[in-house]
């Protein structure tokens, strides 16, 4: 956290999710256990709650503000997946499931009671890349609406944000009706922006994942720009990166240079910071970008020198 900070970032991003369903036999950290004799919160300092309690006790002592995804879409660390595997249905019924919903909002008030004093915290994000593919987008704008409501009704001091990818409907006059563009994950980005307890909007961006060349990014970027404006509100490009270092340090200062000075969006967060442990232990993906003090590492010309050049933007930039 403290190279995180002494790289001049003001805000980053930890998960605030982790549940299982069978906790004798998880070697994760969780936070929370569902299985058909209930749902019970991990107290434990070194296994459970604990954790998060010391990111955030952390967060506070260096001045880092940070924002909490409350659900993950896919498996890792326990997603949508231990949700249904108790209460039934599907990936996609689970936004609509009366028991796993009830389940979702005691676990969201577990957390945010928890830490809605906290000085650490920026904000409260619904889901990590919510999708409910092949559905009608009124699917998640509608879990969107009534989930952020509820969050609201908890805390209305801090704000609330999706979490989504910034996928598009065929609808979208910039589009081609390509991936992106096609509404399959079943997210309107532009309706779910118009939310009113959603109070900034996201976007990710992974070009060669999906399908895109990477000069397509800075079209990606200005398009979500666009919307936001228009909507009247924030919007920030939370994860963008590329699989190799010779292709971030290619794409990655354009995407930048894009958010610097054609567009108003709020901020941007390469996917992901990476640090050496002492024990080995190496979390991380392919798109990891690792701490390096080295003047002229990724790290410093993608990390510590674009944080510098993103605190002096002006609130609006010229479209």
């Amino acid at each position: 956290m403290s190279q995180i900070v002494g790289a001049g970032f003001k805000v980053a991003r930890v998960w605030g999710f982790g549940t299982t369903n069978n906790a004798a036999t998880e070697t994760n950290v969780y936070y929370q256990a569902l299985n058909s004799t209930g749902q019970y919160f991990n107290s434990d300092p070194n296994t459970g709650i604990g954790r998060l309690d010391y990111a955030i006790s952390a967060a506070q002592t260096y001045g880092l503000k940070l924002v909490l995804p409350l659900l993950n879409n896919f498996d890792d660390l326990g997603g949508i997946n231990t949700y249904t595997n108790v209460f039934g249905g599907t990936h996609a019924s689970f936004y609509t499931n009366t028991k796993s919903q009830a389940a979702y909002q005691n676990y969201i008030k577990f957390i945010v009671n928890r830490y809605k004093s906290s000085t650490a915290i920026f904000s409260w994000e619904l889901c990590n890349e919510p999708r409910c593919s092949g559905c009608a987008s009124s699917v998640i704008t509608n879990w969107a609406t009534t989930t952020s409501k509820f969050i609201k009704s908890l805390d209305p001091n801090h704000m609330v944000s999706l979490g989504d990818e910034g996928w598009l409907q065929p609808s979208f006059p910039g589009g081609d009706g390509s991936y992106a563009y096609s509404g399959y994950e079943g997210v309107d980005f532009v309706k779910n922006l118009a939310i009113p307890t959603i109070d900034y909007g996201t976007f990710h961006m992974y070009p060669e994942q999906w399908g895109y060349n990477y000069s397509w990014g800075n079209e990606w970027i200005t398009q979500h720009n666009a919307i936001g404006k228009a909507a009247g509100k924030p919007v920030v490009l939370e994860e963008y990166a590329a699989p190799s270092a010779a292709l971030r340090e290619q794409y990655m200062p354009q995407w930048q240079s894009t958010v610097l000075s054609q567009t108003s969006v709020a901020s941007d967060s390469l996917w992901q910071f990476a640090t050496t442990f002492a024990d080995g232990v190496n979390p991380y993906d392919g798109y990891a970008v690792y701490y390096n003090a080295t003047a002229g590492s990724d790290w410093q010309t993608l990390g510590a020198k674009h944080a510098a050049a993103m605190a002096t933007k002006a609130a609006t930039a010229t479209m």
